[in-house]
């Protein structure tokens, strides 16, 4: 009897695996936004560390470092990741033979570029002084960071949607740790080149993160997500 009991309720524990997971998710990082906005705003908690760490920035700056941050700012520039964004597209349409996956990308690019405008618009916090800025000068909002959540998002949904189709576990770590590290590395180079402060950069990590769990689980609630690729048997 409780070996019947436990194979009837085991699919549906995981079936609402996926959504309590992604409410969690959401409802914290939701939060979470809201307390660095409202340090932005009131420069206490953890922005007001912020001057120090970008003192700190500028103390380590070196010629290999500066250009190794000017390249990957460079990945999460807005025309750039529109690029990349219809490239993977393309390829992910190749790959599944589906549309599922092209549409959950360009879905999850244009809610995190509506929440980079909005929430910029809706905080409306300063930059960093231009003495601190290495390169043209941006007189945009500074909370959260675009280059970071856009990014976040981008690369986050990339190793997802190919995570599903791959059975390798090697090469399911290689893709999630590529993602994890352009994520960290963006947005390290948007302080480090003056562009925003560090509570910015993490705003836009939260946020992407957040986004993405939002995605995920109307992903899964749809069937959205593209089954794995099997290969083609041999004649």
């Amino acid at each position: 009897m409780t070996l019947t009991h436990e194979r009837s309720t085991r699919p549906l524990r995981h079936r609402y695996a996926v959504p309590v997971a992604g409410g969690i998710v959401t409802v914290a990082g939701t939060l979470g936004v809201i307390g660095l906005a409202d340090a932005a705003t009131e420069s206490d908690g953890l922005a007001a560390f912020d001057p120090e760490f970008t003192s700190d920035a500028v103390s380590v700056r070196t010629t290999p470092l500066t250009a190794i941050a000017h390249l990957l700012t460079f990945l999460g520039d807005v025309p750039v990741l529109i690029v990349l964004m219809l490239i993977a597209a393309a390829l992910l349409w190749r790959w599944t033979h589906t549309l599922r996956a092209p549409f959950l990308l360009l879905f999850a690019m244009a809610g995190s570029a509506a929440l980079t405008y909005g929430i910029k618009a809706l905080v409306e916090r300063k930059r960093p002084g231009i003495t601190f800025v290495l390169g043209p000068v941006d007189n945009g909002f500074a909370f959260p960071s675009g280059h970071t959540l856009n990014s976040t998002v981008f690369w986050g949904m990339v190793a997802g949607l190919v995570w599903a189709g791959l059975r390798s576990t090697p090469a399911r770590i290689a893709v999630a740790s590529a993602a994890l590290l352009l994520s960290i590395g963006i947005g390290l180079s948007r302080v480090y080149l003056g562009y925003h402060w560090a509570t910015d950069v993490l705003a836009g990590w939260t946020i992407a993160v957040t986004w993405l769990a939002v995605v995920v689980t109307i992903a899964y609630l749809t069937r959205r997500l593209p089954e794995p690729v099997q290969p083609a048997p041999a004649d």
